[in-house]
């Protein structure tokens, strides 16, 4: 990890201790909480602390960008989650695959709030659900897709701060977008190489020859005939070996290394490799 990481890393604490103090103000206005991450990574794109902040109040996880996940992985996250009691489903927020399911989910998690409402004689009472995610796992992609065009905030909620957004997404259930930002912990390095590789840590912060060097050996370790089928290499092969392969060369003859990093990482984030997930449940 370079120093621009670890100015990340130190800028982290203060930075969450405030979204945890907000999130925790609005937790008494939601009935649950929905959890967006990546389904290329599900565990280091969620925050380790979700849990203790949200107690027990009802969880959903939405494993966002599935279609650019390991089917069968995705299948093992999914029954992961639900073995712990938390209802998942995979989505892709761009085209909105999956999302169909998303509502009756949340009526199905709720059916004992609906019931206690209709007891009360509040059987149109909205159900309301906080969205977090940390960024770039497509949070904001699924508040506009369910929102559609009625993005128009609904009416402000007591006790809750003016600076939250509540939208009416249909069938009498409001999205609160989170206040302010979950960050992940880029204390484990591998959870910091992961959200890398994924693009989650913006690319001026990092070494990019040694971070696709490091993605090299990840995929040549779970993925080698991903590499063979699009840069004819072997899983063990270098930047070097990929720079030749593609003609990226310098004066000299030389291989272009840090071209062919650049190049890696762009068809990787970008799908070319095919369906790729980086850790298992």
């Amino acid at each position: 990890m370079n120093d621009s990481q670890k100015q990340t890393v130190q800028w982290f604490p203060g930075h969450m201790a405030k979204t945890r103090r907000l999130i925790k103000e609005s937790l008494p206005f939601v009935d649950l909480v929905t959890e967006v991450v990546d389904a290329r990574a599900p565990l280091s794109s969620s925050n380790p602390e979700l849990g203790a902040i949200i107690g027990q109040k009802p969880r959903v996880v939405l494993l966002n960008k599935c279609d650019m996940a390991d089917e069968g992985a995705t299948a093992r996250w999914l029954a992961a989650y639900r073995s712990r009691g938390i209802a998942a489903l995979a989505v892709d927020c761009r085209t909105g695959s999956g999302l169909k399911a998303y509502l009756p989910l949340i009526r199905r998690e709720l059916a004992d709030v609906i019931r206690k409402n209709e007891s009360r004689g509040m059987a149109g009472k909205p159900l309301r659900v906080m969205v977090v995610g940390i960024p770039n796992t497509g949070k904001s992609s699924f508040i506009n897709r369910m929102a559609g065009r009625n993005r128009a905030a609904v009416a402000d909620r007591p006790g809750v701060t003016r600076s939250n957004s509540w939208f009416a997404i249909g069938s009498g259930v409001e999205l609160l977008d989170t206040p302010g930002v979950l960050w992940p912990k880029f204390d484990d390095k591998a959870v910091g190489d992961r959200l890398a590789f994924l693009g989650s840590v913006k690319d001026e912060v990092v070494d990019a020859e040694a971070l696709a060097a490091r993605l090299l050996v990840t995929l040549g370790d779970k993925y080698p005939n991903r590499l063979e089928a699009r840069y004819k290499v072997t899983g063990d092969a270098g930047l070097e070996e990929i720079a030749r392969r593609r003609g990226m060369l310098i004066s000299g003859g030389e291989p272009d290394t840090l071209r062919a990093a650049n190049t890696l990482l762009d068809e990787f984030r970008g799908g070319k490799l095919g369906r790729i997930t980086l850790e298992e449940p």
